[in-house]
């Protein structure tokens, strides 16, 4: 997701190996080596605060993810739903409604206590493509 942060410089040095294989991926990618770096950087950093989380590729650009299970906006969407329709115990609600284990849903409720903007924002897009998707098939919105 792109988003406005103030940026700060500082100085690093890496294997050779390590800036080969960074300046292959940013051909790959069309980005800068700087963006790729500050990239995988970040979400090293968000997989060693939060261990089972990984980051996925796709056409609406990367996501947080739980090892083994959906991404986190979709747990998350489901946490709010059950929420909203007032489940006393949100997180039981869903593992029992999806099969996915209690501790994958904690760790995506922990991920989005940590990174809301950056999964709502996810959620929000999901919202937006099945919306033109029901106006383009001409179902009634779902809200």
């Amino acid at each position: 997701m792109t988003r406005s942060k103030r940026t700060s410089s500082f100085s690093a040095r890496f294997s050779a190996e390590v800036v080969e294989k960074l300046a292959a991926h940013s051909g790959r990618t069309g980005q800068s080596k700087a963006r790729v770096a500050e990239r995988l950087i970040d979400e090293g950093l968000q997989i060693e605060e939060f261990p089972g989380i990984i980051f996925r590729s796709g056409p609406t650009g990367r996501r947080a993810g739980i090892v083994g299970g959906p991404d986190v906006w979709e747990i998350v969407r489901d946490l709010k739903g059950a929420a909203r329709e007032g489940a006393r115990d949100p997180i039981e609600t869903v593992a029992g409604l999806t099969g996915i284990d209690r501790s994958k849903i904690e760790l995506a409720a922990g991920y989005y206590a940590a990174y809301p903007d950056d999964v709502d924002e996810r959620i929000r897009m999901n919202e937006e493509a099945a919306e033109r998707l029901r106006r383009v098939l001409g179902v009634a919105s779902a809200a």
